[in-house]
């Protein structure tokens, strides 16, 4: 055999033998495992990681319980804001209402007294007017005009042969609805010597009926104040 022969077994050997003492080595490693010391290390830090995940966890739970009271007192803060918009709402005559009360009717006769002028029997914004008030000194909670909703701002004015209230002309007869305890209203403007009393001696037919039940419609006008503003005291 010649040198190149020889030298090429000889590596082989070499890296055969190389190759079998690394295998052991990895094997008796593998078999003795993790140092003793090495080993403490990790376990400690494995309790440390589990008592890190434990916080976190009641950490998670804490803010959870949390969101959820924050949740529930947002939806009590809304729900305590819608009732009380609408009770402003009510208050404010800007949502219909029902229940009972008393429809009172005013129509012009149709055949005035003889001699007399047509002018003292024809409806006017002041009689409407009469009636409103006397029904809310007898408690009248809510007050419409021909569907038109009454309101603190509301207008009752003659203009020509017509009443406007709320901006819009209103024509006989005129029904006057209102919301209340119907025998107290009803009393108040038929009492002797009341209202209806004095408004037929007028020549303005006046009928007022009680009700079970009433539907008021809410306001639908414009409401702007031009120069009324909050005020900052207080």
């Amino acid at each position: 055999m010649n040198k190149s022969i020889y030298a090429s077994i000889a590596l082989v050997a070499v890296s055969l033998g190389l190759m079998i003492a690394f295998q052991y080595r990895t094997t008796s490693s593998v078999e003795q495992g993790v140092p003793y010391g090495r080993e403490q290390e990790l376990t400690a830090e494995k309790i440390q990681l589990e008592k890190d995940l434990e916080h976190l966890q009641e950490e998670s739970a804490d803010l959870s319980a949390k969101l959820d009271e924050a949740g529930k007192g947002q939806s009590e803060a809304a729900r305590a804001i819608k009732s009380e918009l609408s009770k402003i709402k009510l208050y404010a005559g800007l949502i219909p209402v029902e229940g009972p009360g008393v429809e009172v009717s005013l129509e012009n006769l149709s055949d005035p007294k003889q001699g007399g002028s047509a002018e003292l029997y024809t409806i006017k914004d002041d009689d409407l007017l009469r009636v409103i008030n006397e029904l809310r000194g007898a408690g009248a909670e809510a007050i419409a005009i021909n569907n038109q909703r009454i309101l603190a701002t509301s207008e009752v004015r003659l203009a020509g042969s017509h009443i406007v209230v709320n901006m819009v002309k209103l024509s006989p007869p005129y029904k006057v609805a209102a919301i209340g305890n119907a025998t107290t209203l009803k009393s108040s403007l038929e009492i002797k010597g009341g209202l209806a009393e004095f408004l037929g001696d007028l020549g303005i037919t006046v009928k007022v009926n009680a009700r079970d039940n009433i539907l008021i419609p809410a306001f639908t006008g414009g409401l702007r104040f031009d120069y009324a503003k909050t005020t900052q005291r207080g």
